[in-house]
């Protein structure tokens, strides 16, 4: 049995978007785009027939309900012209002058002669590329189930039996009746928008169905900008695995690469674990910065402090990270949770590792991460899912997570440390009237490590590690407790060991 001939698709002016459709669009079929106001089906069907135009197609757009004057609007917003795109506008003037009045009334424009007017205009024109918005209008015009879905079979084999590929609109108004049109369909792609309770809306997508033809399957972000739609395919890690050297990399500092085993193993992800202001970021900027001193590009990602809050401590332990992003060897990413979704963040880091060769990825906090959406679980299979893809890419990712308390019963806000391969636990202990900083490793699966616990410092003359510290119990409870002397401990000096 001869195989079948392959799928000719067309380009929706989207390249990630076409990524998740395998290609694009599948040629000479219909197509529904369904969602609800808002989620932005016309300004994803004008940008598929602006691409159309671009390859030299001839494009109609067939609207029932936003005027002319309306569209040409829309896509001025976006910086686009309409220019050599058929419109036909079949908004009646009644609709056009009163908004609250419903579109199409049937004592006005019958069903027939709406969708005549629409296959006579098709004829005329000998479009490539048509696009219907919207489907309400002409369920409201039927106003009975079995005519509409006549008329919509019929409109489906009078353009399959021309070189025609067709994005009808759907604002899903009749939900109940919703997926009874996609039988009639070759695809149905579905919109949603999601409303937090704080900070922007949260747009994603799905491939509901494409017959014949294969797609990247689940829900997949998107953002509309000035300039064009964005959409951020969801990540599958085993789709991209490189080729990367066993090695380590150190931080420079040599008690915290002697504590670590020599270092941090490429391929692998390290949890930086303790309470606020012991630290975590500081050892995370050693490694960042040791990186960039070797010629490597590193990548952080800071969901808690601006850049200016950074460069001052970084400047206190002498590190200067405005140089470094200056000279484009420090990608520094300010991720506003709020604003943020979890697609578009996976994206954010994947630009780094893919397009600017990232080698260490830093990720300050996963407190603030995990805020960006409700659905926690989903949240923590999306960030296993991109820490086991830059594995696979050989980065040193560095996960930072704040434990709630200072001293005293401390508790992890989740437990994510099954997503670590090395644990690195920071602690506050007093000695000597102070209060001061310890730092231990419980866990490294690629590699040995000491079992010590020590103290580092941070000010006044840079990061700084101790010896041993022999005496120390509690440590893994949250209240350790000193009692050795005060010999070993680290003086304003000392040098690292």
């Amino acid at each position: 049995m001869p195989d079948p001939l392959p799928i000719e698709k067309l380009q929706t002016g989207i390249p990630e978007f076409d990524a998740i459709l395998r290609g694009g669009l599948p040629r000479e079929r219909l197509h529904l785009l369904e969602g609800a106001p808002g989620t932005g089906k016309t300004t994803i069907a004008l940008q598929f027939l602006l691409k159309g135009q671009e390859d030299g197609k001839r494009c109609l757009y067939v609207t029932l309900s936003e005027s002319t004057q309306e569209l040409v609007s829309a896509a001025a917003s976006h910086g686009w012209s309409l220019d050599g795109i058929g419109i036909v506008n079949l908004v009646p003037l009644e609709a056009q002058l009163d908004r609250q009045q419903s579109v199409l009334y049937s004592s006005e424009v019958e069903l027939g002669e709406t969708m005549r007017l629409i296959t006579d205009r098709i004829e005329s024109d000998d479009p490539e590329l048509v696009v219907i918005d919207s489907l309400s209008e002409l369920r409201l015009l039927a106003q009975d189930q079995l005519r509409y879905r006549r008329q919509l079979l019929a409109l489906k084999q009078f353009l399959q039996g021309r070189s025609c590929t067709t994005l009808v609109l759907d604002d899903l108004s009749h939900r109940e009746d919703s997926t009874d049109l996609h039988s009639l369909m070759h695809s149905v792609i579905h919109l949603e928008q999601i409303e937090r309770s704080y900070g922007a809306a949260r747009r994603r997508l799905r491939i509901v169905k494409m017959r014949g033809a294969d797609y990247q399957s689940g829900w997949h972000d998107f953002m509309i900008t000035t300039r064009n739609v964005l959409v951020f395919p969801s990540l599958i890690a085993e789709d991209h695995e490189a080729e990367f050297a066993p090695a380590l990399m150190t931080s420079g500092l040599g008690g915290l690469d002697t504590l670590l085993g020599g270092g941090l193993s490429h391929g692998s992800t390290t949890m930086l674990l303790g309470p606020s202001g012991v630290g975590k970021s500081s050892i995370a900027l050693q490694y960042v910065m040791a990186a960039v001193r070797r010629g490597e590009r590193a990548a952080y990602f800071s969901f808690d402090e601006g850049f200016h809050t950074l460069q001052q401590r970084s400047s206190a332990l002498r590190m200067d990270t405005a140089q470094a992003v200056r000279e484009g060897r420090l990608g520094w990413t300010r991720a506003n949770p709020s604003r943020l979704s979890p697609g578009q963040f996976v994206w954010q880091v994947r630009r780094e590792v893919e397009d600017q060769g990232a080698r260490i990825v830093v990720i300050d906090s996963l407190n603030s991460y995990l805020s960006t959406m409700p659905e926690e679980q989903a949240l923590i299979l999306q960030m296993h899912e991109l820490l086991t893809y830059l594995n696979n890419q050989g980065v040193v990712t560095i996960l930072i997570l704040a434990q709630q308390g200072i001293i005293g019963d401390i508790e992890n806000p989740v437990d994510l440390s099954f997503m670590s391969d090395t644990v690195v636990l920071l602690r506050f202990f007093e000695a000597g009237g102070e209060v001061r900083k310890a730092i231990s490793v419980v866990k490294k699966r690629t590699g040995v490590h000491e079992l010590s616990i020590r103290e580092f410092r941070l000010f006044p003359d840079g990061m700084q590690v101790g010896p041993r510290l022999m005496d120390f119990q509690g440590i893994l409870t949250g209240t350790p407790e000193y009692d050795g002397s005060l010999e070993p401990l680290l003086r304003d000096g000392t040098e690292s060991s």
